[in-house]
């Protein structure tokens, strides 16, 4: 048994580019980077940084293009996949990318996060909705963001 799956939570590093291919078909690309902390020896606080080429299609895509800018905190779900190609002076290259399979915003501008996926657009909501304290009003209006679908 085989299994090419890949979790990453990080921050947008540039607003998605959402292009379509001859056939329309979406297809949004971006850098996602990732940080690890650790103490050394000495007990200094010390840091890296990873980037990664995220690629999402179809509905995904217009999602990842339409929400996310740069500096957004996500979560992508997806599947490595690696290319090669020949460059101008004959040199082989090659680009790892993560193709995302799901992802969820997890900046919170509103009350919960909203998971997004190929499958279907909204997936679920990571925060359950708030309950009123005591002595506030049982009886409030709903808004807009406190629907989850």
């Amino acid at each position: 048994m085989d299994l090419n799956k890949v979790m990453l939570i990080g921050r947008v590093t540039q607003d998605p580019e959402v292009r379509n291919t001859p056939s329309g078909v979406a297809v949004t690309s971006f850098g996602l980077a990732t940080n690890l902390y650790w103490k050394d020896q000495n007990g200094q606080q010390q840091d890296k940084v990873e980037f990664h080429n995220i690629v999402a299609w179809r509905k995904l895509a217009e999602i990842c293009g339409q929400y996310l800018n740069k500096g957004s905190r996500i979560y992508i779900e997806g599947r490595l996949q690696t290319s090669s190609w020949d460059d101008q002076s004959g040199n082989k290259r090659y680009r790892t990318e993560v193709i995302a399979d799901n992802m969820i915003m997890l900046d919170r501008k509103s009350e919960g996060g909203t998971s997004y996926s190929q499958e279907s657009p909204i997936q679920q909501y990571d925060k359950a909705p708030s309950v009123p304290q005591s002595g506030e009003s049982q009886e409030e209006e709903i808004s807009v963001e406190d629907i989850p679908f």
